[in-house]
Formats: C-alpha cells, sequence, structure tokens
C-alpha cells in the first residue's frame, strides 16, 4: 500500500462516528482513529495518530481500563490471539478527563491470502447510555415499571399504584380521558384519540405504544396493550397493562445506530462481504462484492447460488454448506464471476451469530481474494512434479536400474502396493536398496505430498531408540531439558521406515505393535496418548521368524508388519542388469571427476559378471568409483585384486536370510581371523561386507564375545 493509500484509509478512519483502531498480530496497537485519539487525550504528534506502530505490547495499555476489567480484558485478547477468530468485550476505558464509560469493543484478525495472521482491525462502539439503560431497566423491574388498568366504555374504573407513578401523577382518584390526553406528547395526541376511538368502536384487542410529558418536561415512552372483557357476550369495557419501555426504546435506537455505523465499516473493507439468514436468506452485502459481482442488492438477493459460482466448484460448495456447523466458524476455497466474466478465487470464511439461547440467527460471510496464492500454488506444484520426474530420472535410482526379470518383478510387486496403505516388510541382503524401494513406494503413494522418515533401528543406541521413535517429554530422563517429538510424529500423514527392525528391544517391539493397531502412542516420561497417521514400512536382512522361533522377536509384530512382504533379489540373481549398472556407474562418476572412458575392457565386465557381489550394488558402486579415481586410459578395467581379495575367503558370503543358521560362525571366523577388531579397512565388517552397524547388531543378537579373539 502506497503513502498515499494509506493517507487515504487514514482519512476514511478519521471519519467514522466510532473509535476504530489496527494492532499487529500480537495485539500491539498500531494505529488508533482521530476520536479514539482525542477520547483518550492523545497528543497531536501520538505515533497512534500516524499509524506508526509502539514498542509496547496490547497489555501495556491496560492502564486505559478501569481496575476492575484488567483480568476479563486479558482473557478476551488471549482467546483472541490463540483462536485467531473474532471476539468480542464490553469494558470501561477512561477519557483525557480521566472518567470512564463503556464501550463495546469488537476485534476482527486480518488474515494473508495463505491464511496466515497479519493483524487486527478493531472498533469500539460508546455504549455508555445502553449500559445505564439496561441498569435502570433492570432496576425498574426490580422495584416495578408497570401497572394494571380497566377501562369501561366511559372512564377508567382502576388505575394501580403503579401506573400513578409512571405517568407521574399523585395517587387518588383515576385519572380521566381527557386529563390522560393532557399529558399525552403533543405529537402523540391525535394517535391516541384516534386508537380510544377505534377500540371503543371495534371492541378487539390493541397493543400500542405514546409518549407522555411529565410536570418536570421528562418524555417517556408508554406501552399499553389490552383486550376486551365481555358479560354473556355484552360487552363491559377493556383490562390491560401499562408498560414504562422508554429505556428499551432507547436500547433499541442504540443498537440501530451501531449497527448503522457497522454497515459503514463493512463499505469500506476490502473484502466481499454479506449476510445471511439462518436458512440461508439473503439479507445484506456490501459495496464491494456488488461492484466485483457487477450488480444491485436488489438483483444480488433475487440470484440464485448457480451463476454465482465457478461450475466445478457448484456441488462442492453445496455439500460444505450442507455440512456448516453453527458451533464454529468454516472456511471453503471458491471461485467466483467477475462482472467481466472472469473468475478468480476466494476464501469464503462461513461466521455463525447465535443469539442467548445459542440459535442461529446470522451468518457472516468473508470472502478474500486468494487468486494470486492460488496461480502461485499452481505453479509450485507444477515445478514440483517436473522436479520430481527429474529426481526420478537422475537421483537415488541407480540400485533399481537393469531389465532382469527379478527386477521387473520387484518393480511390478511395489506398484501394486504402493497406491494402498498396507504395512511393508522388505527383506533382503545388505546393499541391495530396500530403503530406495521404500521411497519408491511412498513416492508412487497418495502421501507423496507428507514426509517420508527413515530410522535405522541398529544404528541408535537401544537404550535411545524409543525416544527416538516417540519423543519424550521434558525431565523424562536425564539431558531432557525439553519435549523432543518423535519420529512417528514427525512422519505423521506420511511414512515411516524402519530398517532393520529385527534389532528393536521387547519393550519398544511393545510400543511399536500399539502404534500398529491403534495408531496411537506415549511419549517417554509421558501419559498422553498421541493419535498419528503413518503408514509403516519395516525392512530387514535377518531371518525374523527364526528370531520368532527364538523368542527374540514378538510373534504378533511379525504379523502384523508381515502383511504384504518384498524379497529384494541379491545382485548375483540379476546377472543381466550389471551391464546396465557398470555403464550407469561409470558415467554417474566420470562426469563428476571429468573423465572419459570410450569402451570397457572385456575382461573386466566378464569379472564383474562372474563375481558373486556380496556387498551387492553397494559393493559393485564402490568398486566402479574407486576404478574411476585410479584409471588414466581411455579403456575402462579394474583391478582383479580387489574381487579375487574380497572372494577367497568362505567366510565372506553374505549374511542372508537363507544362511541365518550359520551366521554365528561366520561372524566368529571372520573375528578370529581379524584378531577381534569389527571395523576398519582390516575389520571383520569390511571382511564380510557388511557395514559396522550392522555386524554389531548382530554379535549382540548371536551373543557372541568379540573380546575372546583379540590377541593377549
Amino acid at each position: 500500500m502506497n503513502d498515499f493509500t494509506k493517507e487515504q484509509l487514514r482519512a476514511t478512519l478519521n471519519l467514522i462516528p466510532a473509535h476504530i483502531w489496527c494492532g499487529d498480530r500480537t495485539g500491539t496497537l498500531t494505529f488508533v482513529n482521530q476520536r479514539c485519539s482525542d477520547y483518550l487525550g492523545l497528543a497531536t504528534d501520538d505515533p497512534l495518530r500516524l499509524g506508526i506502530p509502539r514498542s509496547e505490547k496490547w497489555d501495556a495499555h491496560i492502564p486505559f481500563l478501569h481496575p476492575d476489567d484488567h483480568e476479563e480484558n486479558r482473557k478476551f485478547w488471549s482467546e483472541c490471539i490463540r483462536s485467531v477468530s473474532p471476539g468480542e468485550s464490553v469494558h470501561r476505558i477512561r477519557s483525557a478527563e480521566g472518567r470512564y464509560r463503556w464501550f463495546h469493543c469488537r476485534a476482527v484478525p486480518r488474515l494473508a491470502e495463505d491464511g496466515t495472521l497479519q493483524g487486527w482491525l478493531g472498533i469500539n462502539f460508546d455504549v455508555e447510555e445502553r449500559m445505564q439503560a439496561e441498569f435502570y431497566l433492570a432496576e425498574g423491574e426490580r422495584i416495578g415499571c408497570s401497572g394494571t388498568w380497566a377501562f369501561n366504555a366511559t372512564s377508567v374504573e382502576y388505575w394501580s399504584n403503579g401506573l400513578f407513578r409512571i405517568h407521574g401523577l399523585p395517587p387518588g382518584k383515576p385519572p380521566s380521558t381527557p386529563e390522560l390526553l393532557a399529558i399525552v406528547h403533543p405529537e402523540d395526541r391525535d394517535f391516541m384519540a384516534q386508537v380510544v376511538r377505534t377500540m371503543l368502536a371495534e371492541k378487539i384487542a390493541f397493543d400500542f405504544t405514546k409518549r407522555i410529558v411529565l410536570s418536570d418536561g421528562a418524555i417517556r415512552h408508554i406501552r399499553y396493550v389490552g383486550k376486551p372483557v365481555t358479560n354473556d357476550e355484552i360487552f363491559k369495557g377493556f383490562v390491560g397493562i401499562g408498560i414504562d419501555v422508554t429505556e428499551q426504546v432507547r436500547l433499541t435506537a442504540e443498537l440501530r445506530k451501531s449497527e448503522q455505523e457497522c454497515r459503514q465499516i463493512l463499505e469500506f473493507s476490502p473484502q466481499l462481504i454479506a449476510v445471511n439468514g439462518p436458512k440461508g436468506e439473503r439479507i445484506y452485502a456490501n459495496h464491494p462484492a456488488l461492484s466485483y459481482l457487477g450488480v444491485s442488492l436488489d438483483q444480488w438477493m433475487d440470484a440464485s447460488l448457480g451463476v454465482e459460482i465457478h461450475p466445478d466448484d457448484y456441488q462442492r460448495l453445496v455439500t460444505f454448506k450442507n455440512r456448516l456447523s453453527i458451533s464454529c466458524v468454516s472456511e471453503i476455497e471458491v471461485r467466483l464471476p467477475k462482472s467481466d466474466g472472469s473468475y478468480r478465487w476466494f476464501l469464503a470464511r462461513y461466521n455463525p451469530l447465535l443469539d442467548d439461547q445459542g440459535q442461529l440467527l446470522r451468518w457472516y460471510i468473508a470472502c478474500t481474494d486468494i487468486d494470486e496464492r492460488k496461480r502461485a500454488e499452481d505453479r509450485l506444484l507444477q515445478e514440483n512434479v517436473a522436479l520430481r520426474e527429474e529426481i526420478d530420472k537422475t537421483s537415488m535410482f541407480e540400485e533399481i536400474v537393469g531389465t532382469s526379470p527379478p527386477l521387473m518383478a520387484l518393480l511390478t510387486r511395489v506398484t501394486k502396493v504402493a497406491a494402498s496403505d498396507s504395512t511393508v516388510l522388505i527383506i533382503g541382503e545388505t546393499g541391495t536398496g530396500k530403503e530406495l524401494v521404500a521411497r519408491a513406494i511412498h513416492r508412487r503413494s497418495r502421501r507423496l505430498s507428507r514426509p517420508f522418515v527413515a530410522v535405522n533401528c541398529a544404528a541408535i543406541p537401544r537404550e535411545l531408540i524409543a525416544s527416538e521413535l516417540f519423543g519424550h517429554e521434558k525431565g523424562a530422563f536425564t539431558g531432557a531439558t525439553k519435549r523432543r517429538l518423535g519420529r512417528f510424529e514427525v512422519a505423521d500423514g506420511g511414512t515411516i521406515l524402519l530398517d532393520e527392525i529385527g534389532e528393536l528391544l521387547p519393550d519398544t517391539q511393545v510400543a511399536l505393535l500399539r502404534v500398529l493397531q491403534e495408531q496411537e502412542f506415549e511419549r517417554v516420561g509421558g501419559s498422553e496418548a498421541v493419535h498419528v497417521d503413518v503408514r509403516v514400512i519395516a525392512a530387514t536382512n535377518r531371518d525374523l521368524e527364526q528370531a520368532v522361533s527364538r523368542g527374540t522377536f514378538r510373534e504378533d509384530l511379525f504379523y502384523r508388519l508381515n502383511v504384504f512382504p518384498v524379497n529384494m533379489p541379491p545382485l548375483r540373481e540379476r546377472i543381466l542388469d550389471i551391464p546396465l549398472l557398470v555403464e550407469y556407474f561409470i558415467d554417474r562418476y566420470a562426469r563428476k571427476m571429468g573423465k572419459t572412458f570410450r569402451h570397457i575392457n572385456k575382461r573386466t565386465l566378464d569379472r564383474l559378471r562372474s563375481y558373486p557381489w556380496p556387498g551387492n550394488i553397494r559393493e559393485l558402486q564402490n568398486v566402479i568409483e574407486r576404478s574411476v579415481i585410479v584409471c588414466d586410459s581411455e579403456e575402462f578395467m579394474i583391478d582383479d585384486s580387489w574381487l579375487s581379495a574380497s572372494s577367497s575367503h568362505p567366510s565372506s558370503v553374505i549374511l542372508s536370510t537363507s544362511l541365518a543358521s550359520h551366521e554365528k560362525t561366520i561372524i566368529e571366523e571372520a573375528l578370529r581371523a581379524c584378531d577381534g577388531r569389527v571395523f576398519g579397512a582390516a575389520g571383520a565388517a569390511a571382511r564380510l561386507g557388511i557395514p559396522r552397524s550392522t555386524l554389531e547388531s548382530k554379535i549382540r543378537a548371536l551373543k557372541i564375545d568379540k573380546s575372546r579373539f583379540r590377541p593377549r
């Protein structure tokens, strides 16, 4: 908004006959109009008159309030800021002279196109007279502001003490008709005389209000309600009640004035605003709305919903309106037609207004233009689609490059299960690409736009795994200085991969079983149930059925995980894919290092085909990268010793599920050959071709004492 526009807006707000103010997101005042500034006694150069924010928060202005209203005002603002919704409050504000008057304050949030809170717009109506009226009305009801009367065809027969008091007459004989007409307001006398003539002539019930003038010149509004009395169908006269409704009339006038002032404010609003009745009947639309649609108020009130909505949004809006709840504010994004026939996106916010009994009185509908945001979202979506396609082509795809029958069968199963929400158990040797397949399932699922969270259960210390998965509360254990969200909460709405699932402790298995069954868990140190919507994919290179038999893995958890098993084929079963993988890796690393290879040495390719690849694709990738680094000619070749050294030991057989029963023997042989050393170039992990974390977890699971293999 340029300076000219700001100046015009300030000038406009200064014309409104109410106290107008603006605030930022925290409620800090940024502007008050002239009427409000004058009332508070602000200096002519006060920043708030010029729209310059003050540094203090909203509660710094509490000194303006009556001390008895401080706490109520704090609650009012705290709820508004917490819920980001309109609020109303009645409190007393001190004037420049030090006097307090009652004000009805209404605060409305200003939202950006994306729905985020930008600030607050408010209006304070002076309701001092109304509050006094309500007080006196209550007092009148307590002491009696009504009385009864009886009137025959010629004179007043009975006149209660309450009526004497209301009319300012001394108690005694009931007044005559001329005496009553004498105290009626001069402008109402003809009306009163006509009413008396009509009621005597037609002998029917009546209900009317007239003004009277008391002896001190005060004017009161008196309502008379009466009905005819008959005896054996013979008219005897009238009986009824007289009620002093002066304060109600004043209150009604005040409310009508407030409504007119509110309507003026709505006309200045940049939003399209409409008011509907409880059954959807149209009552009011502000000028910006009528101008945008290009219709008059009468035309808008007579129009049907269908002509004011994009055809593609019509049924969605009808369904939305049928489901509206009067207990909360509801929002929907729709396209509305402009006067030139084009459509723009709007965020329509439906606010219900209820009476004291909870019955719906009005629907207030405010439409905020979000067309630019929607266009930006569409562009971003298109860019994301293109980016995802590019990622699929260039990133993390090497381990599923190939056309061999085992790979095609795997991808077919992945495609089928991805569209569902079923739990998947991926089984395969180390280095076969289990995490890559899990990511592929996530990318092809309806959870694509939500998080994918991978957790290696073997890489996290056992005493911390529960906190890592489910989070912890402040003070749950030493070092827990604040609440921490677990991986399941981070993955809410998306997918979580639990790699090396067989390494979980029994108590963690129980908690995981609850998540799978109930979609809920408790943080460490907490007692509140946390609900999540997460798809679980588990992965393992162990034989979980044998773990169930040994009692180290829960049988019920195994069956919960094994809904849709996916078996990863090892590289030795994908011999047809090796040439494609080799070319892919050579091209990738050669471009990174600025090298060019014209062809691949035939003996090298044959050697790569015949090698059993205990480390699977990860080992192949490492060998190719190493060879690209050291190869100086345009012919790609590898050092045979890199493969023969790895395959010359019987213990280099991969620890697959089919050889699980021999795991302990194989690991002990490797530890013995490496003098008990687990990691490093001369460690058992490198000798076996598996990660150190995997070997460490297997040593723990098989209860192997690695220290007994170290030289004394």
